[in-house]
């Protein structure tokens, strides 16, 4: 068995195992959740009054750690979207400080400029080093007094919580106005939940949000919840798993701030139940899946769209997925991603740009190879099969971007690792 401690080297595959047909029991601690700890980092920088605690140990973080404390004009942030979106803003208010943001290939063709345009509106000073519309972009920061801008409610929210981060320290605040159908609510209103939270005002009427000029705050330390999203390969391992099977994931509250907790009702489907504890949820496997087709808007929590058709296929289940539009311009096309490796697998899939149709399946095939695609999401969706077939992942490494311990925590609940 490979012991996951040791360093995982660049392009490592690795074949997984099926446990032993036996009931599961352990327990499981997560690290925060990344989509709170990036928000944090930019506010601490912000107002260093804030104190941070369980803070994500992932990838993307401590590319955000490195890039918020670094004096250099350069700062590449590898793989990070996040990262890249929250620290564009944040550059373009750094009164006098000159930088060139950049990152990975794939990172360069994702889309920047809905934010960008944005920012320019307000007064910021930013421009593209290359292709339009795309990184790398040259910040250079300045006083921005304007207060009011318009942005499209359906692009990636990340998009929009990257100016609301920054909205509290322009001089005059920040109104912005969503033009037409707003998507991933939740990710919005969890920005604004930690404003609220640091004693930040801020509205959100109809499609106008404001947030309030702020210079500083009371001191306090925030304890971020762990990752929902991390948590969905637990409720995939839990559905496939014999009834009786229980995982206690900690830290976890039922009034999460994370759209993706909406895992808690979607896994019923697959005769998971969740327990709410003071800082935990206990993952109980009670009855056999629903063999009905599951029809489902994931607009509100896309990350959490490979592991559910993972678990649907596993299980032999039909499902209608839809709202993923933003699964396009992710670590990689995460859609066509899906349909190909799934299909491998034996699948009957089809995708378009926003939605995917999962036939029932008949067959797992065994031992079919994994690409992920620079994409953690793809290597951890597809590693609960494991408990059906011998599965291999191949370029096994990219969990780190969101989940440091994967590896060894798929372990600890009994998958059997060999590198390849």
């Amino acid at each position: 068995m490979l012991k996951i401690r040791i360093k995982i080297i660049f392009g490592m595959d690795i074949l997984l195992n099926h446990l032993e047909n036996k009931k599961i029991k352990e327990k499981i601690t997560i690290s925060g959740s990344k989509s709170e700890s990036n928000r944090l980092l930019i506010l601490q920088k912000l107002f260093p009054e804030i104190l941070i605690q369980n803070l994500s140990d992932s990838d993307d973080s401590v590319h955000m750690q490195h890039a918020l404390s670094t004096e250099d004009g350069r700062v590449d942030i590898g793989h990070a979207g996040t990262a890249m979106r929250f620290l564009t803003s944040y550059f373009a208010v750094n009164d006098g400080r000159d930088t060139v943001l950049t990152g990975s290939q794939r990172m360069q063709n994702r889309p920047i400029e809905i934010l960008v345009n944005a920012l320019n509106n307000l007064g910021a000073s930013i421009d593209y080093l290359e292709k339009v519309g795309y990184p790398p972009i040259r910040i250079k920061g300045t006083k921005i007094t304007k207060d009011k801008v318009q942005i499209n409610g359906n692009v990636s929210s990340q998009y929009i919580s990257s100016l609301l981060l920054i909205a509290s320290k322009l001089e005059n605040g920040l109104e912005i106005e969503l033009i037409g159908k707003i998507t991933s609510v939740p990710y919005i209103k969890m920005t604004l939940s930690l404003l609220t939270q640091l004693g930040i005002e801020n509205k959100f009427e109809g499609n106008f949000i404001k947030v309030f000029s702020k210079t500083e705050i009371q001191k306090q330390t925030i304890v971020v919840e762990s990752d929902w999203s991390s948590a969905s390969y637990f409720y995939s391992i839990v559905a496939l798993s014999k009834i009786g099977s229980e995982i206690t994931l900690s830290a976890y509250k039922k009034e999460s701030l994370q759209g993706d907790s909406c895992l808690a009702e979607i896994y019923q489907h697959f005769g998971g139940e969740t327990v709410f504890g003071e800082h935990s949820i206990i993952l109980k496997k009670t009855k056999v899946s629903n063999k009905e087709i599951l029809d489902i808007d994931l607009k509100n929590a896309p990350d959490i769209a490979q592991t559910i058709a993972v678990t649907c296929f596993a299980e032999k289940i039909a499902c209608n997925l839809s709202g993923l539009h933003t699964l396009k311009i992710k670590e990689t096309d995460r859609l066509e991603a899906l349909h190909d490796e799934l299909s491998k697998l034996g699948a009957l899939i089809s995708v378009t740009d926003k939605s995917l149709h999962l036939e029932k399946s008949s067959e797992i095939k065994k031992n079919i190879a994994i690409k992920t695609y620079s994409d953690h999401r793809m290597a951890m969706a597809f590693a609960p099969l494991a408990l059906l077939v011998p599965i291999k992942i191949l370029n096994a490494e990219v969990v780190t971007k969101s989940y440091q311990k994967f590896w060894e925590d798929m372990q600890q609940i009994g998958i059997v690792i060999n590198e390849l």
